[in-house]
C-alpha cells in the first residue's frame, strides 16, 4: 500500500498508508489529517480539500480535469501551478512516497 505524506504549514508531516484506488482526501480524512475539511464529501464542489502537490510528483499526479480546474479558482488559499483537489487525485502504487502540502488557510 502506498504511503502519502501530508505536510502541514508548520512543517509537521503525517505519513499515512492509503489503499490504491482511493483518493487522497479519503486517506487524509480516514487518518485525521488536519486541514482536509472535505465539506462536499469528494464531489469536487467545495475546494475544502485543496492541496499543493510537491513539485517532484506533479507529473505523476497529472493535471486537473476541467471541473476541478474551475473549482481551484475558488480555493481559500492561493492557487498555485501544483494545486489540486485531493478528492480528485486517485492513489496508486506509482504515487508511493507522494508529498502534498496543506495550505495554511485550511488548517
Amino acid at each position: 500500500m502506498p504511503i502519502v505524506i501530508f505536510e502541514l504549514p508548520d512543517g509537521t508531516q503525517r505519513k499515512v498508508t492509503a489503499d490504491s484506488g482511493t483518493v487522497l482526501m479519503q486517506a487524509a480524512v480516514s487518518n485525521g489529517v488536519d486541514g482536509i475539511v472535505a465539506e462536499c464529501g469528494g464531489n469536487a464542489s467545495c475546494a475544502t480539500c485543496h492541496v499543493y502537490v510537491d513539485a517532484r510528483h506533479g507529473e505523476l499526479v497529472g493535471p486537473p480535469n476541467d471541473v476541478e480546474d474551475e473549482m481551484l479558482d475558488f480555493t481559500a488559499a492561493e492557487r498555485r501551478p501544483t494545486s489540486r483537489l485531493s478528492c480528485q487525485v486517485q492513489v496508486s502504487d506509482a504515487l508511493d512516497g507522494l508529498v502534498v502540502h496543506i495550505p495554511e488557510e485550511q488548517v
